[in-house]
């Protein structure tokens, strides 16, 4: 095994060097406190590795995204949602027999305990549709027996409530906020298709049956379905060290999600359309302001954290968007503003040369608006994409090998020990 040599006051130690499948190195620094007491300081955990996985690979500077060894663009589009959900939690392509009886699974488990019901009744019509998903995830524990988490077979019931109900829940939390009653699953409908009939079968739109709507969909849950150790993501495994009940480690990554520099950046997108249009929809005065220096304005929806090309995401959500638009022959100012934001940045240099290319918040925010979804549900509905990557990632790191509590360091910068005066 290759490593490295640290020096730290004269003291020459070597740390294993870790190469991962795709040629990313790390360096092992687990003896690192023990032979040097000293830790590292990393804020943000930019560049530190929490652990090693199986599941999603991603390359920033070369824009790739791969789940378990797929690039993304040979699964959006070309197979379902469930399907990657399947993938990403078991490791395998399901085949045809397996798909059935998974979705089947899904279907079946589709409906929450009438009980649970009651629970809507005590939150506020205006709370949070995100507030109502962590809670009534959480709630979800009290109606499953607990789980040992050395039983695989009560670990998969687990994992396909989960995905079944928190569907349900997300759908009852948008008729919630809208004062609407709720709607049953429909036993026979598919996953996608099911979500859309609990939001909407008692509309005009007759979204859930229009094709175009259901791959739009079905698309966006699988461009979100998993991104490596993101901020929601690393949470849940954190929360899931303490071998706690994973209902709560997944309400912990809802919680998470629901920030604006996380999941809730698709919001964050309509906001700034909405500020761009009050003032006289002049998009050219809020290109040059993003690129001011002084100014405090943020163009939302360009940039990446990880990635410093196109997002492979963007690219693929780009073409559904106009479809969806073409489809539903939408007029609407926002989405205009949106096209020129667009266009404009990416024909400026500054732009370019920064790499701060539109990414897949920008697009999202854009489909579900025109679909009829508010944007206080943009997050759920990023949520729902996610919560298969959030269960793989739950179900790898308890299997784990190198399984153990979470627990970082830190520097302390406080003051120095300090006695009582004595009066």
């Amino acid at each position: 095994m290759s490593s490295v040599k640290l020096i730290i006051d004269k003291k020459e130690i070597k740390l294993p060097l870790i190469k991962g499948t795709e040629s990313e190195s790390g360096i092992d620094i687990r003896m690192l406190r023990k032979e040097t007491g000293c830790i590292t300081f990393d804020p943000g955990y930019a560049n530190t590795g929490s652990c090693t996985s199986k599941i999603t690979f991603i390359d920033g500077e070369k824009g790739i995204l791969r789940y378990r060894g797929y690039p993304i663009e040979d699964l959006a589009g070309k197979v379902k949602f469930t399907d990657v959900a399947y993938l990403l939690i078991y490791g395998h392509m399901p085949n045809k027999d397996i798909k059935a009886t998974f979705s089947k699974r899904l279907r079946q488990n589709a409906n929450i305990h009438e009980d649970m019901k009651r629970f809507f009744d005590g939150f506020p019509l205006n709370a949070h549709p995100m507030a109502t998903l962590s809670s009534m995830a959480t709630a979800l524990s009290a109606f499953t027996p607990e789980t040992a988490h050395d039983d695989n077979e009560a670990i998969d019931d687990t994992i396909i409530k989960i995905l079944a109900k928190v569907k349900t829940i997300a759908a009852y939390s948008y008729r919630k906020y809208h004062g609407l009653p709720f709607i049953y699953p429909n036993p026979e409908l598919n996953y996608v298709e099911n979500f859309l009939h609990m939001m909407f079968s008692d509309s005009q739109e007759n979204f859930y049956a229009d094709p175009v709507l259901i791959e739009a969909l079905d698309l966006l849950l699988i461009l979100h379905a998993d991104h490596e150790q993101n901020c929601s993501t690393s949470t849940v495994r954190m929360a899931g060290s303490s071998l706690s009940n994973v209902f709560g480690a997944i309400s912990s990554g809802i919680a998470a999600l629901w920030g604006p520099l996380h999941g809730g950046a698709n919001q964050a997108v309509l906001e700034m359309l909405k500020k761009i249009r009050e003032d006289d929809a002049d998009y050219k005065k809020y290109i040059q302001l993003a690129k001011d220096k002084n100014s405090s304005f943020r163009l939302m929806g360009f940039g990446h954290r990880v990635y410093k090309n196109y997002d492979p995401r963007a690219k693929i959500i780009k073409v559904i968007a106009d479809k969806v638009l073409t489809k539903l022959k939408i007029n609407d100012p926002l989405l205009d503003i949106a096209k020129e934001l667009e266009e404009a940045a990416l024909n400026d240099d500054y732009f370019i040369s920064r790499k701060l290319y539109p990414n897949v918040d920008f697009y999202s925010g854009i489909i579900y608006r025109a679909m009829g979804i508010p944007a206080n549900m943009f997050t759920v509905m990023f949520a729902l994409g996610r919560l298969p990557g959030w269960l793989a990632h739950w179900k790898e790191m308890i299997n784990s090998e190198d399984f153990r509590i979470s627990r970082p360091r830190q520097i302390y910068i406080g003051a120095q020990k300090t006695h009582l005066k004595n009066k």
